[in-house]
């Protein structure tokens, strides 16, 4: 469990959730996972990499729900979108989805909600026993299938007929893409590597235990400047 506080001090006992940004940045370092995830205590700046990347999720999801085409500086991109476009079937845009411990569907703010995650693109074939995720990134390219693996739960948990989900890192910046593929039938394994990484972070929580973790961002990205592996004090 978290523990809140109301204006009065009384403490609230809050559910644990996680997303896929969560474990992530608690791997990256406990006490910045704390002070920004978790007490937000300290606000992290929006880089111009960052503003970037949400202007163009923007702008896809214009495009494609909206028919908006994209600014001058996006134009590279309408060859991306025609292949969505022309897609047969339910197409989704910016799809918040949620799932309980039970793996069952529930809604974003549900009291119960135990995982959260956004599909970028979301296609489900006319059949309706597919369905192809698509997380569109302005980065270099990173391999991480567990960020997909987690979106295909949802899709699983929310669309009980799919039995297969393609998932797709499109790599805008170096025109890449890269796949992974799953299956209802193999809901195991992912939460075998998944579980144990939400598991630790929910201790961390209900113990409130959150070392640093030294690493070579310290020094001059940072932005816990309270921290004593911080350059920047």
């Amino acid at each position: 469990m978290v523990t809140t506080t109301t204006m009065g001090g009384k403490p609230i006992k809050k559910a644990f959730s996680f997303s896929y940004s969560k474990i992530k940045n608690y791997e990256t370092c406990p006490r910045r996972y704390k002070a920004v995830d978790v007490d937000r205590s300290v606000k992290e700046e929006e880089g111009e990499s960052l503003k970037w990347g949400n202007q163009v999720h923007d702008a896809f999801a214009k495009r494609i729900s909206d028919n908006q085409p994209f600014p001058p500086s996006m134009a590279d991109f309408e060859e991306y979108a025609q292949r969505l476009l022309n897609m047969p079937g339910e197409k989704h845009v910016e799809l918040k989805l949620a799932i309980m411990r039970d793996l069952k569907p529930c809604t974003w703010f549900d009291k119960k909600t135990y995982f959260r995650g956004i599909a970028d693109f979301l296609g489900i074939n006319p059949a309706g026993k597919a369905a192809l995720a698509i997380d569109y990134k302005t980065g270099k390219i990173v391999e991480n299938s567990e960020q997909l693996s987690l979106m295909a739960e949802c899709i699983f948990s929310h669309y009980p007929t799919i039995d297969a989900v393609r998932t797709e890192f499109w790599w805008l910046k170096e025109d890449a893409v890269t796949r992974a593929d799953f299956y209802r039938k193999n809901r195991k394994e992912t939460w075998r590597i998944v579980l144990p990484k939400a598991l630790e972070l929910e201790r961390a929580h209900e113990q409130d235990l959150f070392p640093p973790k030294p690493g070579g961002l310290c020094r001059a990205y940072c932005p816990v400047t309270s921290c004593e592996h911080n350059g920047r004090r």
